[in-house]
């Protein structure tokens, strides 16, 4: 099996803040408008971005950028600054625009790359596209605890023609009913449109509430488009849909406990992947559960495992309920005008159909320095079915992805430069 092997030019445009490639940047401090103590609702030994006295250590000025740095793991839960209720180190800095209006803190952060991707094999393809996405979000203390609102959206479903992009050896839903091989679709319109509460239960001790019509259930890390290590990487990982593809699914009730540098959740949702159109809302009957467990062992390393059963995720396999298992671990490390955020991800899935297995490994590793230069590197390991070799065309009546060969399909990714368009 070859190795992935393709150019990509990418262009962050910067903006608002627009966590662009420039990933660990984000505002100037005139973009700012400070909220006064009076404005700001606080709770009593309660840290978070709508704290008066959380917000001398919640924001730390670096130059030209503003970054979210809670204290301690209840404090970064609250900032839900994540997809879903995922977690990354402490210590990871989340960039966005905030301003107070009223007892609301709002918040807005986003990414978009425009890129000309040129593959050099008989497999590959070139194309000229956008990845994006954009998530304001907004809270307030609600009664004894915090609520708060969010929603995500991407223009990929314009920007991204033809319902996917080149990436070699990917495979996983469909483009015009048939098979996606060698390419990635793009994300919904509506990623995530949400609510949470969290209602704190003494100093260390967090009970959380999320509801979401469409969201992330409590199934693996971070998804890559919100990791900080892959935050200069413009298209989806290869190991996608053994790892973080949940992150756009439908009807999702999670409840979720934090105490110390510790939090258990658990997931109900809809397990069928979303269509092919990708502007609308999918809805379904909450069919799939997940529940993970979360560890924050200190400020720069945070470690997750989850399970999840899923009932029906792809629509080429309806009678196909899978069984997902993911863990891994991340560590972040500050330093003058930037950071070194790593993740290490494995994913498995097997169908309680037919028992088959497939296994996907990364490693993504996103260094800033020098406030706004990145180098990024990314190395994976993935299986594939024969579904990749038969192409985009129809499946044969009665394939079953347990016959014929699996494939390990091995990638290396890097990028290295400026992640800023001036002019």
């Amino acid at each position: 099996m070859r190795f992935r092997h393709s150019w990509v030019l990418a262009i962050a445009l910067v903006g608002t803040n627009i966590q662009t490639t420039r990933a660990q940047e984000g505002l100037t401090p005139g973009q700012i408008e400070k909220p006064s103590d009076s404005q700001q609702p606080s709770m009593r030994g309660m840290q978070m971005p709508a704290c008066a006295e959380a917000n001398k250590r919640v924001m730390q000025h670096d130059h030209d950028s503003m970054a979210m740095l809670p204290e301690d793991f209840v404090q970064y839960t609250l900032s839900h600054t994540g997809s879903g209720t995922s977690a990354q180190p402490v210590s990871t800095p989340a960039p966005m625009l905030m301003t107070m209006k009223g007892s609301w803190m709002l918040m807005f952060h986003a990414n978009v790359f425009i890129l000309d991707e040129q593959q050099s094999s008989p497999r590959g393809g070139d194309k000229f596209f956008s990845t994006n996405w954009f998530m304001p979000m907004a809270q307030r203390k609600l009664g004894q605890g915090v609520f708060t609102t969010r929603v995500m959206l991407s223009l990929e479903p314009a920007t991204v023609a033809n319902r996917r992009y080149p990436l070699l050896f990917q495979q996983g839903e469909t483009a015009f009913g048939v098979p996606i091989a060698d390419g990635q679709h793009p994300h919904d319109f509506i990623m995530e449109l949400a609510v949470l509460y969290d209602l704190k239960l003494g100093e260390k001790s967090l009970l959380s509430f999320y509801f979401a019509p469409t969201g992330d259930p409590a199934i693996g890390p971070a998804a890559y488009a919100h990791r900080a290590s892959a935050s200069e990487n413009p298209v989806g990982t290869l190991g996608h849909h053994q790892e973080d593809s949940t992150h756009i699914a439908d009807d999702v009730v999670t409840v979720g406990f934090t105490h110390g540098i510790a939090r258990v959740e658990a997931s109900g949702f809809h397990g069928r992947e979303p269509d092919e159109f990708r502007w609308g809302i999918d809805q379904g009957k909450i069919d799939s559960w997940s529940t993970r467990l979360t560890m924050e062992p200190g400020k720069n390393w945070s470690g997750q495992y989850s399970y999840a059963r899923i009932a029906s995720p792809e629509a080429l396999f309806p009678g196909e309920d899978q069984e997902r298992m993911t863990a891994s671990v991340m560590y972040n490390r500050p330093f003058h005008e930037g950071s070194w955020a790593n993740t290490l991800l494995w994913g498995r899935t097997r169908s309680l159909q037919d028992n088959s297995i497939f296994n996907s490994y990364t490693f993504e590793s996103t260094a800033r320095f020098r406030a706004r230069n990145h180098l990024w590197t990314r190395i994976e390991s993935a299986q594939r079915s024969n579904e990749l070799i038969l192409g985009e065309s129809p499946l044969p009546p009665g394939l079953r992805r347990a016959s014929g060969r699996r494939s390990r399909v091995p990638a290396t990714s890097s990028v290295l430069g400026p992640s800023e368009v001036t002019g």
